[in-house]
């Protein structure tokens, strides 16, 4: 038996252009709804792929790839899951008749750090950091001759953090350079911001169909080197701060259009908020939201590609912390301690079919009505799992 919606008479298929563990969970979230899913991505056994009703593995870089299995499989919804893929394949994809969710220029908008920060910047006219874009090492030592110190270097398109770093002084120019080198995307072109001496950063899940757009809790989170090693929710802040990301989230979200679940961040300094990334999916920060919310991030994605409503209750506080590879493996054994289970943690281990040093492979989640202890005790289970 497959799921139907009064709109949607046939049964339903949805393929993910991406399997990591974030789309592990829409799979799973879709699977319980008994949704068709395929996932794809360029390597065998990744996450969502064991929990998938079909699995490929292409190069989701090549345009003819991409749609060749699009083709094959006819789905009714495709969900890009990942930066790294053919925008080509998606915009032709779309204009053959196929759903993009959210849509194909929301999908290249956000993919590209250059195309979002320009569109809200410059078109919409939200506040952000000061930023340049600079494709050569000379062009960058004058960026930040331009901007000052300290900066902040990313490739225009990577994940995970690949690729990014601080220049503190012009003696880390050139390593920020070469860090730029290590992005899993397009690092031919690189955005240089202004570093913004804010007191926290914030995820906003904003998630939005034709009908309505609503907010979670916001999320607070620390970052090292790109990458979230901790997340926590909600986020204590000013109602004023609160109501101002609101707003622009909305606005961004509005102007991209399209149905799905949003990760807005955003650097936050006194009532001041200034815009700083977006995501047309889940965030990982957002899985938080696995044990804070009857409705996680991933359910509500799926409720929004369907057009369903999107109510929820928030149950309450709760953090999470990242476990990564602290070794290299083609076959990684990841080890939990009995300690890392209570009425209140959970651990969830992703699947991963290989690892590499500093490769996400699990993380903790912990539910207290102290917001600091469950902080404290998402990263203590983090830091007591073990991989080899």
């Amino acid at each position: 038996m497959l799921f139907t919606t009064p709109l949607q008479k046939e049964s339903i298929k949805i393929m993910l252009l991406g399997s990591g563990e974030l789309g592990k969970e829409v799979a799973i979230e879709a699977q319980r709804l008994g949704i068709e899913v395929i996932a794809v991505d360029r390597y065998k056994n990744a996450p969502a792929h064991l929990v998938s009703n079909k699995a490929y593995v292409i190069d989701m870089l090549n345009r003819d790839e991409v749609i060749e299995v699009i083709e094959r499989e006819k789905p009714t919804y495709i969900l890009p899951e990942v930066e790294a893929i053919s925008i080509d394949a998606v915009f032709e994809a779309e204009k053959r008749g196929f759903h993009v969710i959210p849509n194909a220029e929301a999908v290249n908008k956000t993919m590209n750090r250059k195309n979002i920060r320009v569109f809200a910047s410059e078109e919409l006219g939200v506040k952000t950091s000061r930023y340049r874009f600079v494709k050569s090492l000379d062009e960058l030592r004058d960026a930040i001759s331009e901007l000052g110190f300290p900066a902040v270097i990313k490739p225009v398109m990577s994940s995970s953090g690949h690729g990014q770093s601080i220049a503190r002084d012009s003696e880390d120019i050139e390593k920020s350079w070469e860090i730029a080198k290590e992005a899993r995307g397009d690092a031919s072109e690189l955005i240089v911001e202004e570093f913004i001496s804010f007191d926290y950063e914030i995820t906003l899940l904003t998630t939005r169909t034709e009908n309505e757009t609503i907010f979670c809790e916001p999320i607070g989170h620390i970052q090292k080197d790109g990458d979230y090693i901790l997340s926590w929710q909600p986020m204590p802040m000013s109602k004023k701060a609160l109501e101002k990301a609101k707003e622009i989230a909305k606005k961004v979200t509005d102007g991209l259009g399209g149905r799905g679940i949003f990760g807005v961040e955003f650097f936050i300094k006194d009532d001041e908020v200034y815009f700083s990334e977006l995501s047309p999916r889940p965030h990982d920060t957002g899985m938080v939201t696995l044990i804070t919310q009857s409705q996680s991030e991933f359910a509500l994605h799926i409720r929004a590609v369907l057009g369903l409503p999107l109510d929820f209750t928030f149950y309450g506080s709760g953090a999470s912390g990242a476990y990564k590879a602290k070794s290299h493996s083609k076959n990684p054994k990841i080890e939990v301690p009995n300690s890392a289970f209570s009425k209140n943690s959970f651990v969830r281990v992703f699947g991963k079919p290989e690892s590499h040093i500093g490769r996400r492979l699990a993380v903790a989640l912990v539910l207290d009505d102290n917001i600091e202890e469950a902080k404290e005790r998402a990263l203590e289970i983090a830091n007591s799992i073990s991989d080899r």
